[in-house]
């Protein structure tokens, strides 16, 4: 695997570094599309980390995570799943949007989060002591559905919390650039788009403009798409279903584009 593209932006790159060597559990948290993903996959290369990677939802369970019984034949055996791979083996294991998953893990997690460091398996009746150099990732959205997908604060206190936020435009249009090869003065306009948007708090959009929808766009563009339908297509869809709102959008990006 090639080494993933990360552009640091202020110190995450040596708080990462410290959390992990004191053996401390670590939540990234900020909007979608701000980088927190690609920040995992790129200190995890950087240190030659086997990295596992859960998408958290709704009907994700302790049991996905932890493993299960399967018939393999005639025999009933036991599967690993991904965090007890993980704590076996002593690697990183990433749960991308926590707070989606059922309460189920979040209990699950209490004992791998604390001096314990440890893992019980109710179904086997095993108790996994993580080796030394295992690590608990996991990444929140403290604004999306307010009220509704919150990490209760005896679970976020557990962690050691790293805010991820938009980039500076400098900054942003070095990672479009980068990500993409799209010319300057395209990544500078693209730019400016999202940071129009982003601005447009009466629009009411439950997620903003991302990094990662710019970078959407500027690879259609790349690939030869007009602009101003890639714009359309990779940033205005995506953000809404509302005819009016759509229409608001599109109308930006004929103005800016």
């Amino acid at each position: 695997m090639n080494n993933p593209f990360y552009k640091i932006i202020d110190q995450e790159e040596v708080i990462f570094e410290h959390v992990y060597k004191n053996k401390l559990p670590l939540l990234l948290k900020g909007p979608t599309g701000t980088g927190k993903s690609r920040f995992v996959e790129f200190m995890a290369h950087k240190m030659g980390k086997q990295l596992y990677t859960v998408a958290c939802h709704e009907e994700t369970s302790a049991t996905d995570l932890i493993g299960r019984y399967i018939i393999k034949g005639a025999e009933t055996i036991w599967t690993d799943g991904p965090m007890t791979r993980a704590v076996r083996e002593g690697a990183i294991l990433y749960l991308d949007e926590v707070a989606e998953a059922r309460p189920d893990i979040i209990v699950a997690l209490h004992s791998l989060t604390d001096h314990r460091r440890t893992l019980f398996i109710d179904k086997t009746g095993e108790t996994v002591r993580a080796k030394d150099d295992f690590m608990l990732i996991a990444t929140y959205n403290p604004g999306y559905q307010k009220g509704f997908k919150e990490l209760k604060p005896s679970t976020r206190q557990r962690f050691v919390s790293l805010s991820f936020v938009y980039p500076e435009p400098k900054i942003e249009s070095e990672i479009l650039i980068s990500e993409t090869n799209v010319e300057e003065a395209i990544a500078k306009k693209l730019i400016k788009l999202g940071a129009k948007i982003r601005n447009l708090t009466e629009l009411g959009l439950a997620e903003t403009v991302s990094t990662r929808l710019l970078v959407d766009a500027a690879i259609l563009i790349k690939s030869g798409l007009p602009q101003r339908l890639a714009c359309n297509v990779a940033i205005a869809e995506p953000l809404t279903d509302d005819n009016d709102t759509l229409e608001a959008l599109k109308d930006l990006i004929s103005l800016s584009i």
